[in-house]
């Protein structure tokens, strides 16, 4: 399914709002830095799914995720304020382990120790007997 322009311009602008509110909000209560990745709203602005990378343990993860979910009413209020829409979405907080799956490619890709590529239009490297 594409997203419109519109739709595509309100997820980065609630992602740009729910960055700043968790910065002042949940950030000081928590021991791990959280970055707000990706927002997904429904067509009809009634829900969005609020996917956050949190850099840290297994342990931190969860304890950042379960103050976001705390606090979840709290932001959808100072939202509301903050960015005027028909709806005001229902957040619902998703782990995003997108950076650490990025971290194991390039990791799998160094371990391959493959020979860095010529450039294009680079003389190749004469063959020796």
């Amino acid at each position: 399914m594409t997203v419109s322009k519109r739709m595509a311009r309100v997820d980065e602008l609630l992602r740009r709002e729910l960055g700043l509110l968790t910065e002042q909000l949940v950030a000081p209560q928590m021991t791990a830095l959280v970055t707000i990745t990706k927002v997904e709203c429904s067509p009809d602005l009634r829900e969005a799914k609020v996917y956050v990378s949190v850099l840290g343990s297994d342990d931190q993860r969860a304890e950042a995720l379960r103050l976001m979910a705390a606090a979840r009413r709290t932001m959808q209020h100072e939202l509301s304020r903050r960015v005027v829409l028909k709806y005001t979405p229902r957040l619902s907080f998703h782990d995003d382990r997108t950076p650490e799956r990025a971290d194991r490619v390039l990791g799998i890709l160094d371990a391959l120790n493959l020979p860095p590529e010529t450039a294009p239009g680079a003389p190749a490297e004469p063959e020796r007997d």
